[in-house]
């Protein structure tokens, strides 16, 4: 069996003004506990995974992995190395705040086996990076892809946000050509989401966020899906774009069912119909592990029903959609015996289109997806 890897550090510099991600801010003393208990954990699981096949996808996450010292991540990705059994093509992941990492950083990750690095920049203009909350400038983010082009890690991609205040498509534009100058391999894209709990949530509320309106949110939106695959970057999920073959396998895991193991505060696993994830909190996290107890605090054993949904709603945000035979083969049905009025109410409003082999989304379908994942709700 071959399985993703996903290791979690929930440490940052800041807190973005959007961010509800389970990360801290100004907690630089735990960092050196946090990174024993993260390697003392996986080293407890080491056995484990052995007996399970190979890992062949890794992907550190947070957080800000990079904010962690050089020291320390490469203790990080040496355990991983060291009790991570892992196939010959494996892709290994690492994210990067620009303002975090130096030629130094990418130097060790890539003489440790990093091969890609996922790089946070979010948009090519310093008055609105400070405006969010980020600690790097567009020239960071310039820099980052360099240095880790100077480290040969060949696979380099950049997030981009749309929907941000005082964003205007101008500002847009120039962030799709700075990454075009820079040759990344991958980028994915998100709108903004003002979550509750967050600065931005607060800024809304008291009628001072300057966001852009639906209808230019919506025009960006379009001019990413029209323009990335004209520059050589092919849609392969709602959010994300590759050239050629640079896909993010990690992450296609999670949208094609497969299992994953997940290690450090916050992180989830999902193996056998089983999903558990860890406890949020950090001090919790490293008491637990230094008392030989394990840190996962839910376990849910997922249905029949359940499983079918997501393994719908999941497969729908690829371009390639849902596999008719692997659900036939995993369900014992047809797709359209069990969803037949959501399939042709989904066909008739051009969100939905059949293939031989799949049932996928459309363009207009991915633009509102939300709207044909909950029709897949049992």
């Amino acid at each position: 069996m071959e399985y993703g890897v996903y290791i979690h550090i929930p440490f940052c510099r800041q807190k973005c003004s959007y961010c509800d991600f389970s990360s801290i801010a100004g907690h630089e003393a735990d960092m050196e506990k946090y990174t024993d208990a993260l390697c003392r954990e996986l080293a407890a699981k080491g056995e484990t995974l052995s007996s399970l096949g190979n890992a062949s996808t890794i992907y550190i996450g947070g957080g800000t992995p990079t904010a962690l010292p050089v020291p320390l991540l490469a203790h990080v990705i040496q355990t991983v190395r060291a009790v991570v059994p892992t196939t010959n093509n494996l892709e290994f992941t690492v994210e990067a705040n620009p303002g975090t990492v130096t030629l130094e950083t990418m130097t060790m990750l890539s003489t440790l086996g990093v091969n890609r690095v996922s790089i946070g920049a979010q948009v090519f203009d310093d008055a609105i990076l400070k405006r969010i909350g980020r600690i790097h400038t567009s020239q960071d983010i310039r820099d980052a892809v360099r240095w880790a082009r100077a480290a040969l890690i060949v696979d380099v991609s950049v997030d981009l946000m749309y929907g941000l205040p005082g964003q205007t498509m101008d500002i847009l534009k120039w962030s799709v050509g700075s990454s075009m100058d820079l040759a990344v391999t991958h980028i994915s894209v998100y709108g903004l989401t003002v979550e509750d709990g967050t600065p931005f949530a607060r800024e809304k509320a008291a009628g001072t966020l300057n966001l852009p309106t639906e209808e230019a949110e919506e025009e960006m939106y379009d001019y990413l899906a029209e323009t990335l695959p004209k520059f050589g970057f092919r849609r392969y999920e709602i959010s994300n774009y590759a050239r050629h073959d640079f896909l993010c396998r990690h992450n296609l895991g999670y949208w094609q069912d497969r299992p994953y193991f997940g290690f450090g505060a916050a992180a989830h696993s999902y193996h056998n119909g089983k999903r558990t994830a860890n406890t949020k909190d950090v001090g919790a996290y490293i008491k637990a592990v230094e008392r030989d107890e394990s840190p996962a605090h839910t376990e849910e054993t997922v249905t029949r029903e359940k499983h079918i949904e997501e393994f719908c709603f999941l497969a729908l945000r690829t371009a390639k959609g849902i596999d008719r035979q692997k659900f036939s083969e995993s369900f014992g049905c047809e797709v359209e015996s069990l969803y037949p009025k959501t399939v042709d109410n989904l066909k008739a409003r051009k969100y939905l289109e059949e293939t031989p082999t799949h049932f996928r989304l459309t363009p207009l379908g991915m633009k509102f997806g939300n709207q044909a994942f909950a029709a897949f709700l049992l």
